[in-house]
């Protein structure tokens, strides 16, 4: 194969699968701003319920941007009562994360971590950084005094 050829065929290969990882990830990311206080962030459990058909359903996550923080948190709920905030910041060199599902992706160099902050793939080695949620009624309180 010539060098031209292998080029050409090399690169469509990649812009497929980066098309096909694209649209198996299309679900739109629901992003609220939360209620920042001097102690951390209060945002509506509301903010998880998605109504379909008459029944309500549940996001996985919300992601928590404010102009305020330096980096986004993304919330995982795992039940009414289980929840994880993490903060979107890669671990190994401080890119701002991207969330996909259940896991989240460093661009600047391909980290990833799951919805516990859990580093799954390098060259990040440490876990990210999490904060304690506390439910209250039907608020979700993150705490960003203490890791």
């Amino acid at each position: 194969m010539k060098r031209r050829e292998f080029i050409v065929s090399s690169c469509t290969a990649c812009l497929s699968m980066t098309g096909l990882a694209a649209l198996s990830s299309c679900k739109a990311t629901h992003l609220v701003s939360g209620q920042l206080n001097k102690d951390g962030v209060l945002i509506d459990l509301n903010d998880f319920k998605v109504k379909k058909n008459a029944q309500t359903e549940y996001r996985s996550y919300v992601v928590i941007r404010n102009e305020e923080l330096k980096f986004p948190i993304c919330v995982y709920r795992f039940s009414d009562t289980d929840y994880t905030a993490i903060w979107m910041q890669c671990a190994h060199q401080g890119a701002e994360l991207q969330v996909s599902g259940t896991h989240l992706h460093c661009p600047a160099h391909g980290s990833e971590y799951d919805n516990k902050g859990r580093v799954t793939n390098g060259p990040a080695e440490r876990d990210l950084r999490t904060f304690p949620v506390t439910l209250n009624n039907d608020q979700l309180f993150i705490d960003l005094r203490k890791q």
